[in-house]
């Protein structure tokens, strides 16, 4: 398989010297993270047609962790993508943003400013759970890791069981680790199996 790797917004060389972290693409700042998050799927989409342009007819995605929100996202909108392989899951963008490990730093500058409920009214947009039904006619990975304090397992099975629910067509498959152990061994090479076996897969079958 052929890859192109994308940075998001305020991430590797898109990352503004007064930053040490992507800070500015989840934040209390509740319209930036919105306006940001847009930004991502704009940029994929683009890339995504440059494919096409190219000559590439067989195309899928994939996205780890705020990735995986984003592809999905991503291929809820662009009709040119066949497969997604989302790695770390969640049916809410406010739920891991208010109870994650990785951004209690973002809930405190939350706190005592907005609740949890308007919160998840405001980040509907970028909320995988509305946009199920339109990702029925692609393939769709759904993986966690059972032990996941930065994506909380309760909120992955929920994304799953709405999959079910709504007769989406996917696969799941879950890790015995947690969220950044996921990148270490032996982890890192069953999870690059994993979805790596299922693109291959998918996609040959797609034809073309």
């Amino acid at each position: 398989m052929s890859a192109l790797r994308l940075s998001l917004p305020y991430h590797h060389q898109r990352m503004p010297t007064e930053l040490h972290r992507a800070d500015y693409i989840v934040s209390s700042n509740v319209a930036r993270t919105l306006q940001v998050c847009r930004q991502a799927v704009l940029d994929a989409r683009r890339a995504i047609a440059w494919l096409a342009a190219q000559g590439y007819e067989r195309i899928g995605i994939l996205g780890t962790s705020l990735g995986s929100c984003l592809a999905l996202l991503t291929a809820a909108h662009e009709p040119l993508i066949r497969a997604e392989a989302l790695n770390h899951i969640s049916p809410y963008f406010a739920d891991v943003v208010w109870r994650g490990l990785s951004t209690e730093h973002v809930r405190k500058g939350l706190d005592g400013h907005i609740e949890l409920d308007v919160l998840r009214e405001l980040w509907k947009p970028i909320s995988p759970r509305w946009y199920l039904d339109r990702l029925r006619d692609r393939h769709t990975l759904l993986l966690y890791a059972k032990y996941d304090l930065t994506f909380p397992v309760d909120l992955s099975e929920d994304l799953v069981r709405q999959f079910r629910a709504l007769n989406v067509p996917h696969e799941v498959t879950v890790l015995p680790c947690g969220h950044y152990s996921t990148g270490k061994t032996p982890f890192k090479y069953w999870d690059g199996w994993v979805l790596t076996r299922f693109l291959k897969r998918t996609l040959c079958a797609s034809g073309g």
